[in-house]
């Protein structure tokens, strides 16, 4: 039997590696800002983390985006119509769009494909010391491997929020169409007429602050996985379920201060 004492030490040394672990995860960070703005800069290996971010990543995107802006022109369209505001529906659907779904939708993706890939990649060369290797060798790995891929999504998932957003209006221009044969002119005046600078923004700054946070939480998984082949499904695992949490925190944060900027 555990008695209280013992239980009191292991509370004690879980709370002990917890802020360990924190003071770990702030220095990652931090160092990431260090080496950004020093040389050697890997500028072909950007290109190329940008090619796996970006371009491998348009397939996905781009069947979501479509589904999804037919899916909610046909969820909204009744109770639009119940009131009379049919005529509303594009600007609705641009509002929706461009404020939560592209960016939190392309975020998820990219949590759930580019962020696993980083921590299982990463994860795999941490436990068979490759990373090691290339201390050894005179490459710095952090920036290397590390620099690259977080400057990567933070570029890239920006963009593709914006392809995301179209292909959802695409989509839902493809719906409201069949529907009431709007013009693809007029659809799209009416879609941005209620689009603002400050919904414009705060999109592009979510998707920076989504496409950073998915790939330092997959760096950082996959830099300290251990434990084998277990420790490599793990860092992918963690890095999918942490960046979803912290995305979905940080789009409460943001949401709260465009608000307030936004009716103050």
């Amino acid at each position: 039997m555990i008695n209280s004492k013992q239980k009191e030490n292991v509370f004690s040394k879980r709370i002990d590696q917890s802020f360990k672990d924190l003071d770990r995860a702030f220095k990652f960070v931090g160092r990431f800002f260090k080496e950004l703005f020093q040389s050697p800069f890997e500028f072909r290996e950007i290109i190329q983390q940008c090619y796996e971010v970006g371009y491998k990543s348009l397939p996905l995107i781009t069947l979501t985006g479509f589904v999804t802006g037919i899916v909610f022109t046909k969820q909204s369209r009744p109770s639009l119509a119940d009131f009379g505001a049919s005529s509303w529906l594009p600007s609705l659907i641009a509002i929706a769009l461009v404020r939560t779904l592209a960016p939190l939708v392309t975020a998820l993706i990219a949590a759930g494909k580019v962020g696993s890939n980083i921590g299982a990649e990463l994860g795999s060369m941490k436990v068979t010391e490759q990373i090691d290797a290339m201390e050894v060798s005179a490459i710095n790995p952090y920036k290397y491997l590390v620099v690259t891929r977080v400057f990567a999504t933070t570029f890239m998932v920006p963009v593709l929020m914006f392809y995301c957003a179209f292909v959802g209006l695409m989509g839902a221009y493809l719906n409201v169409h069949a529907n009431e044969l709007t013009s693809f002119v007029a659809f799209f005046k009416r879609s941005f007429e209620s689009i603002t600078f400050l919904d414009v923004f705060s999109s592009l700054f979510k998707s920076i602050v989504y496409g950073f946070t998915i790939g330092i939480v997959g760096c950082y998984q996959g830099f300290n996985a251990t434990q084998g082949t277990q420790g490599v499904g793990r860092a992918a695992n963690a890095s999918v379920v942490l960046s979803m949490f912290l995305i979905f925190i940080e789009e409460i944060l943001i949401v709260q201060v465009t608000n307030w900027i936004r009716f103050y």
